[in-house]
């Protein structure tokens, strides 16, 4: 009789515990198949744009939360690394400025357009130092000039030389970033420099530079908000919640200067002067594609081709969403 009792022990025991590898087995799926369905939008953005006041108020990340969404913020020097990532598949929404959208067409990579800024050209600008001998367009015909190539501040230069007769041939460009151009710049390696705010404001307070001319007349210099092909097409209620948001966050820094330089001064690691300037010479929003903005990208894409800039001739339509 207890052996019989042993053995039924036994199988109790053998049972409970086979039971219980079954329910941890499942426990794990479970954990696996939640893990599987986290959803992630990767955002690509640039220092001073509108996706940093975003990321620093944090109601975008409120906002896709109860949909399961979290979001992972990506930041890039320049708009040609940031489309390269998205070509890549390494982020799926970017914002950049009107040239590294052209740049990308040309190249192939697959992308949508969803929404455009409002133009920003007054923090756009050619720089030269305080005590140089150029004073006009005119006199920057067979001098170095710095300039992120592929960046709407290529388009800038092209503009500005169109509009003074000089040849684009007729420069010598240095093709740098931001940061290596500000360094080049202040070494007198260059002899003028193209570039944006708040780098544009930073060498004018604390570089001795002076702004020979801005974007005024020769550039619109708008955002553009752009996404892979397949997240545009398959999460646009996400890309019209993020353009909602954006909306609400420029609102916010259009009508709360002190607030948007004490959040932006920490996270730009630029000097509060030179955001406050930048700040109150722009104009946050958000613009719905147009025929005016269409035709506007189309300049672009027409000049650059016509300059063998790029090497295909695109219709911007077709990435416009």
């Amino acid at each position: 009789m207890r052996k019989i009792l042993l053995v039924f022990t036994s199988l109790f025991i053998m049972l409970a515990l086979a039971l219980a590898g079954c329910q941890s087995e499942e426990n794990e799926s479970s954990t696996v198949a939640e893990a599987q369905e986290e959803k992630v939008v990767r955002i690509g953005y640039q220092k001073n744009c509108p996706f940093v006041i975003l990321k620093g108020l944090g109601t975008l990340e409120e906002r896709l939360e109860p949909l399961g969404y979290t979001v992972e913020w990506n930041e890039f020097q320049a708009g040609p690394a940031l489309v390269e990532a998205l070509n890549a598949g390494s982020i799926d929404i970017g914002r950049t400025g009107n040239t590294p959208v052209i740049f990308a067409q040309a190249s192939g990579t697959p992308f949508k357009t969803f929404a455009a800024g409002k133009p920003k050209f007054h923090g756009s600008g050619i720089l030269v130092p305080e005590d140089s001998p150029i004073k006009s367009l005119e006199d920057l015909e067979n001098k170095k000039i710095s300039f992120a190539k592929g960046s709407s501040s290529h388009y800038l230069i092209v503009k500005a030389l169109e509009e003074a007769g000089i040849d684009y041939n007729d420069i010598s460009p240095a093709f740098l970033q931001p940061g290596d151009a500000r360094v080049a710049f202040e070494q007198g390696n260059v002899d003028a420099m193209v570039v944006w705010d708040p780098f544009t404001a930073s060498t004018e307070l604390h570089s001795d530079g002076v702004l020979l001319t801005n974007g005024e007349g020769l550039t619109t210099d708008r955002d553009f908000f752009i996404a892979t092909d397949t997240f545009a097409n398959e999460q646009e209620d996400i890309t019209d919640i993020i353009v909602e948001e954006l909306i609400k966050s420029s609102d916010w820094a259009n009508e709360n200067t002190d607030e948007l330089v004490e959040m932006l001064t920490p996270i730009l690691n630029i000097e509060e002067d030179s955001i406050r300037l930048a700040s109150e010479r722009r104009d946050y929003g958000v613009d719905e594609i147009s025929a005016e903005i269409i035709e506007e990208q189309q300049n672009i894409a027409d000049l650059f081709y016509d300059l063998d800039i790029i090497p295909t001739k695109v219709d911007v339509e077709e990435v416009m969403k």
